[in-house]
């Protein structure tokens, strides 16, 4: 029984180019690269389809965020605003400056 090869991706890319050419047929290139024509087949394809990653911006696309999260934000918003405002009234009723212009 024959141990499987595993191959970089450099190569599986390179074979996969040059089927994509198709300067050579899928049983040239085996020959050629030790390497099954159906498996040739899978990488060209897989190249087609993923092609169009490399020409993505990088961060371009945002993470979505649930509409819970989203609530769950606003409402410690919420929170934070209630506090903020119930501590500079109680700092201004111990300073004593409620109403007082500096």
């Amino acid at each position: 029984m024959k141990k499987r090869k595993n191959h970089s991706p450099e190569f599986k890319a390179r074979v996969a180019l040059e089927a994509i050419r198709e300067e050579m047929t899928l049983a040239a290139l085996s020959k050629k690269y030790s390497v099954h024509p159906t498996q040739i087949g899978t990488w060209k394809r897989a190249a087609i389809e993923n092609m169009a990653t490399a020409f993505t911006r990088r961060g371009a696309a945002p993470e979505q965020v649930s509409s819970a999260e989203v609530d769950k934000l606003h409402s410690k918003i919420g929170q934070l605003v209630v506090e903020r405002d119930f501590l500079a009234d109680a700092s201004q009723q111990l300073l004593g400056t409620r109403g007082k212009k500096w």
